[in-house]
């Protein structure tokens, strides 16, 4: 199960989906891309400064002050991670 955390400081990822085997699994897959973009986004479109790691199983973004359009894109990521929470509820978990 990958277990998702977002908070006002930092969004925190641990965890495998299990849904296919690896190399084959859409929902890992899916969280991944999401992830990925948001970090190469903030960093891309804003100025905000963010700290982030990003391993198999685990990825910690932390960030301080947002500006609103960093915010936005945030707010993007939890709506594409609660989709496809509500889509897969055994393999993806808001906490």
């Amino acid at each position: 199960m990958i277990a998702v955390s977002v908070r006002k400081d930092k969004i925190q990822i641990s965890g495998h989906a299990n849904y296919a085997e690896e190399g084959k699994d859409i929902v890992c897959a899916g969280v991944t891309a999401l992830t990925q973009t948001l970090v190469k986004s903030i960093e891309d479109l804003t100025e905000d400064k963010i700290e982030y790691d990003i391993s198999p199983g685990r990825a910690d973004i932390k960030y301080g002050n947002l500006s609103e359009k960093a915010k936005t894109l945030v707010d993007s990521f939890f709506i594409g991670i609660c989709m496809i929470a509500d889509e897969f509820p055994d393999n993806v978990r808001i906490v």
